[in-house]
């Protein structure tokens, strides 16, 4: 019988899956940002037929989902930038290896949520992992090089704290809407105005010129991310937040199999060590009681 803690675990992971495949989508068009404008957009096509059969948030909580949506707009923006300045397979691994730790301590004050001490150990041997991945492989760098990294791995570190940010928030969040497909259905329906506005001014005279080589990748990618955040925000009503969120930090070693394989990205003896310090700090998360 597939248990609530079960199922929260097979969401968790299948969420990894999906996410990876979202900002691999992000990353290979080339423009990041119209990228991740059309994969909003296409994000909010995927719920929209739902909008019809789902309750409505009732007005009270409103102010909430417009609050979620601002700050999934930070998360976007810092992702963006990003992605512009350095290699999925560095970037992604410090966004989401921040995360789990981030997204733990707010639990504390926000949800109420609280891991046991062999869950703590566990949830900074994960965290420690993902964001080893993002070390390069001793290769060495010339000045501009060291300056990209470093604007890079500024932007990754505002977009952890982002992704922190929208996991406590939509946590909350969700746990007070009358069904969970609320919250999913209505967030992706309005979470496509903010980036695409950016876009639109940024872009002006030359959207049609960056979306065209977008729309293939950038179309898939906004199933497989509206698949991955459902799923994430289901397990949210199942489980910690904390535990869910270092569940889906397991994406990293899919964005850096398909930066290897597709972007030849590099995928050394190191990060096959951090994958494995991975699992074996997420399963200390799900067995510390």
């Amino acid at each position: 019988m597939l248990t609530p803690a079960l199922l929260a675990i097979a969401l968790g992971l299948f969420s990894a899956v999906t996410v990876a495949l979202a900002n691999f989508a992000t990353k290979v068009g080339g423009d990041v940002l119209t990228a991740r404008m059309v994969l909003s957009i296409g994000m909010a096509l995927c719920v929209l037929p739902f909008l019809p059969f789902v309750p409505a948030p009732p007005l009270a909580l409103w102010p909430s989902l417009f609050f979620a949506i601002a700050v999934h707009w930070v998360y976007q923006t810092g992702l963006v930038r990003a992605l512009h300045r350095g290699d999925l397979s560095r970037i992604f691994p410090i966004t989401r290896g921040g995360a789990p730790i981030l997204v733990a301590l707010l639990a504390v004050p926000v949800l109420g949520e609280t891991l046991e001490p062999l869950g703590w150990v566990g949830l900074v041997l994960a965290s420690l992992a993902v964001i080893s991945f993002a070390w390069p492989e001793g290769t060495r760098r010339s000045a501009a090089q060291i300056k990209t990294d470093r604007a890079a791995l500024f932007w990754a570190g505002i977009t952890a704290l982002g992704i922190a940010a929208y996991s406590v928030v939509d946590a909350s969040v969700i746990r007070q809407m009358p069904a969970p497909q609320t919250f999913i259905v209505y967030l992706f329906a309005l979470d496509w105005i903010g980036i695409t506005i950016v876009t639109l001014v940024i872009r002006r005279g030359t959207l049609w010129e960056h979306v065209r080589p977008q729309l293939k990748p950038a179309l898939l990618g906004s199933v497989a991310g509206t698949l991955s955040y459902a799923a994430a925000l289901y397990a949210f009503t199942l489980t910690d937040a904390a535990i869910v969120t270092a569940l889906r930090e397991t994406s990293v070693v899919w964005a850096a199999l398909l930066g290897a394989v597709w972007l030849k990205e590099g995928f050394g003896r190191r990060r096959v060590l951090a994958a494995c310090v991975l699992v074996g700090g997420l399963a200390l998360m799900q067995f510390s009681g």
